[in-house]
């Protein structure tokens, strides 16, 4: 775990390290990838049928490949009750959060009396990828799926790798709640490429967000322009700002929750107080051999985990602005002013009472948020990605007068003669 402090003579150095290391996966997958695309492309689904096969151990064919209605309701009636209403209460709760955001259509007339205006329209299809196997998280389903529904999408389309043909029920009931359609039995690099192309029978999507491994996020970004996609996330990160009112027990729970995630995720704590660094840190080393997923929060913890000492809490904003973290929580005893002054995050959680995994599951913002320094120009996943904003203009004759010579004018200056003419041939006779 790294150790900094402002006042060290080498703190600009090792912080602009810490900055530039955004732990982004292998690109050696890049051709290994390329190759899957090319594959998916040319072959259609034998390809994917036999990468899935050889990945995953199922046999499909394009009679098989869709998980059918009954057995989507056998997995879900395996759900227990007391987590089936955990998980309607986070649909509920993300529902309505994400319905606030629909924008509205609009439009302004002018002295001319032109007409402009703009006007929000949803994609026809989304595809979502959902990891399987041991990393199932139908809270991601919610995430994903729930925006798509508000903004209007007509069809949802989930795939999901089922290692040994394995149903993960949780994540068939969170299909149920969020409105998806159909449900395909792949996963990988090869099931982005599916949804991406449309290899019967997976139809042609307009978008593919959702998270996944190095393969799969390398699909996505290959694929960008063939289709649309959410973002290209990286591993998981969190940043806690903490004054010497917050309880260091607390603060190391909620470094491990996001080291827990990845070997490379990245858990840092900004604090002014020499105390409560010094007991974070020994409260992270008591805490991780009560995870069962100790391993990988040691590893990343150790490799990536940071505190950094400031003199002054006011020091805190710049840095944190530097860093862009996917999560930032404000730890302190009023955390307006922190709040206030942060320009780059991908989603803030105000005061000790605000953990994150509150948000990763319940709160209802969304949890698919930027990684790797991305926040500085980018945000979470909203209605926003599965709509289209078209924008429309009527001149009407007096309005088309009152531009045209200065329409066509520019058009000249340009050496488009074509443009100029087209205004012009309307005012001759």
């Amino acid at each position: 775990m790294h150790r900094l402090s402002t006042t060290d003579a080498d703190f600009t150095r090792r912080f602009a390290a810490l900055v530039a290391d955004t732990r982004e996966p292998d690109r050696g997958v890049g051709g290994q990838v390329a190759q899957i695309l090319e594959r998916v492309k040319h072959e259609g689904f034998k390809a994917v049928a036999d990468l899935t096969e050889r990945f995953d151990r199922v046999h499909l064919t394009a009679g098989s490949a869709e998980v059918s209605e009954a057995e989507r309701a056998a997995a879900i009636a395996r759900v227990p009750a007391d987590q089936r209403a955990a998980l309607e209460l986070a649909a509920q709760r993300i529902r309505a959060f994400h319905a606030a955001q629909r924008p509205a259509d609009g439009s302004h007339s002018d002295a001319t009396g032109v007409r402009a205006g703009w006007r929000w329209t949803a994609m026809e299809r989304a595809g979502l990828y959902v990891p399987g196997g041991r990393a199932a998280y139908p809270s991601s389903v919610l995430m994903n799926a729930i925006p798509a529904q508000v903004a209007g999408v007509d069809e949802l389309v989930m795939v999901t790798p089922t290692p040994d043909n394995r149903l993960n029920p949780l994540v068939m009931l969170a299909a149920e709640l969020a409105g998806v359609s159909r449900v395909f039995r792949i996963g990988g690099a090869q099931a982005i490429a599916a949804l991406a192309y449309g290899t019967a029978p997976v139809p042609k999507c307009d978008i593919v967000v959702g998270p996944g491994n190095a393969w799969v996020a390398e699909a996505k970004r290959q694929l960008y322009g063939t289709v649309g996609i959410d973002m290209v996330a990286g591993p998981s990160e969190i940043l806690v700002i903490a004054d010497a009112s917050a309880r260091p027990d607390w603060i190391a729970a909620d470094l491990l929750s996001q080291a827990e995630h990845d070997p490379v995720a990245q858990s840092i704590l900004i604090t002014d107080s020499p105390t409560l660094a010094d007991a974070v840190a020994d409260w992270v080393e008591r805490l991780l051999p009560t995870l069962e997923t100790q391993e990988a929060a040691r590893e990343s913890w150790e490799a990536y985990g940071a505190i950094i000492l400031v003199q002054d809490l006011a020091d805190a904003p710049a840095l944190s602005d530097a860093l862009a973290p996917e999560h930032l929580e404000l730890m302190v005893a009023d955390p307006a002013p922190l709040f206030a002054a942060i320009r780059h995050a991908g989603s803030i959680f105000l005061g000790s009472h605000t953990p994150e995994p509150i948000g990763d599951y319940i709160g209802g913002p969304n949890h698919v948020l930027p990684t790797g320094r991305r926040a500085r120009f980018s945000g979470g996943l909203s209605v926003h990605n599965f709509l289209k904003r078209t924008t429309w203009l009527e001149a009407g004759e007096r309005g088309f007068a009152a531009l045209a010579d200065a329409t066509a004018t520019l058009a000249d200056a340009e050496g488009l003669s074509a443009h100029a003419l087209a205004v012009r041939i309307r005012r001759e006779p």
